[in-house]
């Protein structure tokens, strides 16, 4: 497996999205920038905030569409051209209603499950031969109730344990700077011990 070079948020931009279930993927990259301290630049051509961070020694670029979420695969392949990256050396990072708030999974290529900036990605792509880091945000328990539930802020609880599952992500990416893969979803699918 390829080292992640390029770490992809996928949200909604705009202030009334901020900090929605459906941009759990915008918390996850803005807190890994935070922390590596870095700045976002936009870039009207690609339609993306972009920026780079070293980890463990090695660089990553960081995107963040600007476009909205179902039409974020444009963005995500101009990025993947722009810096000549290999799909399977990129890390798309999305809410996942079937996962639990406190839930973060790595996982690489398979189908969208319904998540639009990743069915408009695989579109865009011809594939889903790419990573992804699946951030739980819960179901409501009905389809009917999905979209306002994305487009919801979470409740107290959920927020904090959104938040401790993007902490917990930023943990492994100098895993994933190195191509450990196994040791990332190693480290990220086991649970903290009591």
């Amino acid at each position: 497996m390829e080292a992640i070079s390029l770490i992809i948020g996928l949200g909604n931009p705009g202030s009334e999205y901020a900090r929605t279930r459906h941009n759990a993927g915008f918390w996850f990259i803005d807190a890994l920038a935070e922390k590596y301290q870095t700045r976002w630049n936009t870039d009207k051509k690609m339609q993306a905030e972009t920026a780079k961070i070293t980890v463990a020694g090695h660089a990553i670029h960081l995107l963040k569409p600007l476009t909205f979420m179902n039409v974020s695969g444009r963005p995500v392949v101009a990025g993947l051209h722009y810096w000549k990256v290999d799909p399977a050396a990129c890390l798309l990072a999305h809410d996942e209603l079937d996962l639990a708030p406190g839930t973060a999974r790595l996982k690489f290529d398979g189908g969208h499950g319904g998540q639009n900036g990743l069915r408009d990605t695989m579109a865009q792509l011809g594939h889903g031969g790419f990573h992804r880091l699946r951030i739980g945000i819960g179901h409501p328990g009905h389809k009917d109730k999905v979209t306002p539930w994305v487009l919801g802020r979470p409740g107290t609880d959920d927020a904090v344990a959104i938040g401790q599952a993007v902490e917990a992500a930023i943990g492994i990416v100098p895993l994933l700077a190195e191509g450990r893969f196994n040791d990332a979803m190693k480290q990220l699918h086991t649970p903290p011990a009591k």
